[in-house]
């Protein structure tokens, strides 16, 4: 069954991501910012530089960032499900 139909493969999977791309973000803080060329104008929103697929990846690097002690809980939650209930 595909990951996207299984509601605790999905969960899994999005965990995953975020401790990724929070773990990448950490390691290259640059990685998921955008940064404008020199000479030319920054946008005047923040959100106009955060679109497409890095723009996903940095969402889900400041929810690992910010949401961390309730990420690291349910990956132990997850864990304790994947080796004793499955």
């Amino acid at each position: 069954m595909s990951a996207i139909f299984d509601f605790s493969s999905l969960i899994t999977v999005l965990l995953l991501i975020i401790c990724t791309c929070a773990y990448l973000r950490e390691l290259r803080p640059a990685i998921f910012d955008v940064t404008p060329e020199p000479g030319s104008t920054p946008p005047k929103q923040l959100h106009q530089q955060h679109t497409g697929m890095l723009g996903i990846c940095w969402k889900f690097s400041r929810i690992g960032e910010r949401l961390s002690p309730y990420v690291s809980g349910a990956l132990v939650m997850m864990a304790f499900h994947v080796l004793f209930l499955k």
